[in-house]
């Protein structure tokens, strides 16, 4: 086997042409979503009065291995793909672990995520559709700039409603959203019917992702030639990023690599079912076995201290049903939660994957991440992003295991994003102001006892 260098990169026609639908080799499939009104599967005709129809049609199919990626998405792809796995030779010698660490960066396009993966082609899709724009919710920010970047691409127009308090602490990414021409909403704002109604529930509120999902799916529903296009939690949403995974596949196979270890964050599941999706595929198929680890906030702990039960996406219970591993629908994290991840629920399939133990998770409190994330800074010289960081602090701790023990592990994880926007939560990180918050068994009682009841 050649030496691995520090940065692996593919060549242009190494680039996968087709995105990986893991579902497709999932013998117990993701429970359907469904109408809130009928509790029905929901149809393609319903759900494209959200979507795009190509959209609904990717979301709605469980069957399909593989969909051809257009020629256009791959075109725009080119500009910043393949992005880099990385060999973290430095962190491995500072660690003084006998593990090789590798991660792979998405960090390398202006939206600074991996988001742009998906905005692009959902915004390929609804301008095929010859729709006028479209309307999304963002968290920390990653996805509304990504979705920004796509739609000013396309020539659309793009409507974001910006979790309250990620709109105040993250100025700077706002206004790269409205450098490229995108409109940002607070929310929970006073220009939908349903923000003015959870504004009067929860007086005072900083917002969380379920409020923006539910002013934004209004947005699009009241405009003509809109539709309403969501970041992460769909299985469309896995289905683009599963490029991701699939480059690391190609990658590591490239050096004859086989990962023991695949670590990503967990927010409502994006980028890590996009980083899983084939090596998962590989276990289903009985053709491997991976050790595979979702990590998510102590604040806002869905996988480990969730309930897997049918609900909604949303905290103004006007989107479909999902079962999924939720903390309740209600559910708003504490606003000293510093990065996104803020989501109430998990996707379907990675709460389905988890459910039957071809993946385990575990949550870390935010003080402990930035501490990861500043020894990765000044170690790799990438200051990366708090969502990420969640998944470096436990990619450190298996490899610290792995000095203990001498075993020589594979350890692969994505640094999904920069942190070069998140400076507000990096200064009270400096400054010692930062605090953990960990929800209490009754907080989290009482948001899951407005479940809807589902047989």
């Amino acid at each position: 086997m050649s030496e691995i260098p520090y940065k692996i990169y593919l060549e242009e026609n190494e680039m996968p042409k087709q995105w990986y639908n893991v579902r497709a080799d999932m013998e117990k499939k993701p429970a359907p979503i469904l109408n809130p009104q009928t509790l029905s599967p929901v149809t393609l005709q319903e759900l494209s009065g959200i979507f795009c129809e190509e959209l609904a049609k990717q979301e709605l199919d469980d069957k399909t291995p593989y969909f051809d990626i257009p020629q256009e998405i791959l075109n725009f792809y080119k500009m910043y793909r393949p992005s880099p796995l990385v060999r973290a030779y430095c962190l491995e010698k500072k660690l003084g672990t006998p593990a090789h660490i590798y991660y792979k960066f998405e960090g390398n396009n202006t939206s600074g995520s991996h988001k742009l993966n998906s905005a692009i082609a959902q915004a390929y899709y609804a301008k095929k559709q010859g729709l006028k724009g479209v309307t999304t919710e963002t968290g920390a920010g990653q996805w509304g700039t990504a979705l920004s970047m796509a739609c000013s691409y396309f020539d659309l127009d793009c409507q974001v409603y910006m979790v309250k308090c990620s709109y105040e602490q993250k100025p700077f990414r706002r206004e790269v959203m409205r450098t490229y021409g995108a409109n940002v909403t607070p929310s929970p704002s006073m220009n939908t019917e349903v923000g003015r109604k959870i504004n009067a529930d929860f007086p005072g509120t900083t917002g969380s992702l379920g409020c923006a999902i539910s002013e934004a799916v209004e947005a699009a529903t009241g405009q003509d030639g809109y539709r309403y296009v969501l970041g992460s939690v769909l299985t469309q949403v896995l289905l683009h990023q599963s490029v991701i995974g699939l480059e690391t596949k190609i990658a590591l196979d490239k050096y004859g690599v086989k990962a023991d270890q695949v670590i990503g964050c967990a927010g409502g599941g994006s980028n890590l079912g996009g980083l899983i999706s084939p090596f998962v595929g590989q276990m289903l198929r009985g053709e491997a076995d991976y050790d595979i680890i979702a990590v998510e906030p102590a604040s806002c702990p869905s996988l480990t201290r969730g309930k897997y039960a049918y609900d909604f996406c949303d905290t103004g219970k006007v989107c479909p049903l999902a079962k999924m591993y939720t903390l309740g629908s209600g559910f708003i994290p504490s606003a000293n939660h510093a990065g996104g991840l803020r989501y109430h629920g998990m996707s379907s399939v990675v709460s389905e994957l988890y459910d039957q133990g071809l993946i385990r998770a575990t949550s870390v409190e935010q003080t402990e991440v930035f501490k990861a994330a500043q020894t990765f800074a000044k170690i790799e010289g990438i200051l990366p992003a708090p969502e990420s960081s969640h998944a470096i602090k436990v990619a450190m701790d298996e490899a610290l295991k792995c000095k203990e023990t001498g075993e020589e592990k594979n350890i692969v994880f994505g640094l999904t994003g920069t942190g070069y926007f998140d400076m507000v939560a990096y200064q009270k990180f400096n400054d010692n102001e930062m605090m953990d918050y960990i929800p209490t068994d009754e907080e989290i009682a009482k948001s899951l006892a407005s479940l809807p009841e589902v047989e």
